[in-house]
């Protein structure tokens, strides 16, 4: 995966997933651009401070990106924007305004950051796109995992992911004919310190007996955009250790 020089703008960079994709992106030789909440913008570092739920913030992280660099090679969406309460509703309690501002923030920022995008492809007459689904945007929910703790998945994930993936689809065809590939990533459940209940739970489910670490996901981002996918576009792929093959 010879990225020697691309530039790769990477949203929600310091996420737990967006960490690592960074760090082997830069390790790989690749003009990463930074682009989270947490940020300050800094051309010399290469950081953008990134509000995903505002239009303007995104305008503003690709001409951040186009001035500073000349052209965005990749853009790999590892944001997760959501509301400080997500995740405490089942889908009977789930209020309509917090279904409606977690739409807003995951799927239709991922809609504007990506048309934005590619319009500065397009001129260039290439690019490569990825975003995130999840087994949830593939495969029904498994609310067994959950049965020992009361816990939940939230309804809005599965519709946000499932989204997401069809939106890929269209894109890629759609955006194939200015050299324009755009793929998305699906990973399984991360482990990020979760319940032992849950964690054990999920093990027990998965074929390879384990949740996915950072490390599991980065390096298929990075093929994606990579020469070495050139001809792979409108892909979904799971990276679950097996999770949606049965």
């Amino acid at each position: 995966m010879n990225l020697k020089d691309k530039v790769i703008i990477v949203t929600g960079g310091r996420g737990l997933i967006g960490r690592e994709i960074v760090r082997e992106l830069n390790d790989h030789g690749a003009r990463v651009v930074d682009a989270d909440i947490s940020c300050e913008t800094d051309a010399d570092k290469g950081t953008y401070g990134l509000d995903m739920g505002s239009n303007e913030s995104i305008d503003g992280l690709i001409e951040f990106t186009v001035n500073n660099y000349g052209r965005i090679d990749g853009l790999i969406n590892a944001a997760y924007p959501h509301t400080k309460d997500w995740g405490r509703y089942r889908f009977e309690d789930t209020p309509f305004e917090h279904w409606e501002e977690n739409v807003r923030l995951q799927l239709n920022s991922v809609f504007y950051i990506d048309r934005q995008v590619s319009l500065v492809m397009e001129r260039q007459g290439y690019g490569s796109i990825v975003n995130f689904g999840s087994i949830y945007g593939i495969v029904g929910n498994d609310f067994t995992i959950y049965e020992d703790y009361g816990g939940t998945s939230p309804v809005e994930y599965c519709a946000i992911k499932g989204g997401i993936i069809n939106f890929t689809r269209y894109m890629a065809s759609y955006l194939g004919k200015y050299g324009i590939r755009v793929n998305c990533v699906c990973p399984g459940g991360i482990w990020d310190h979760q319940r032992e209940e849950f964690v054990r739970n999920y093990n027990h489910r998965c074929p390879m007996k384990r949740m996915g670490n950072p490390d599991d996901i980065a390096p298929l981002c990075l093929f994606l955009v990579s020469d070495g996918a050139k001809y792979i576009t409108g892909q979904i792929i799971a990276a679950d250790g097996g999770w949606t093959a049965i």
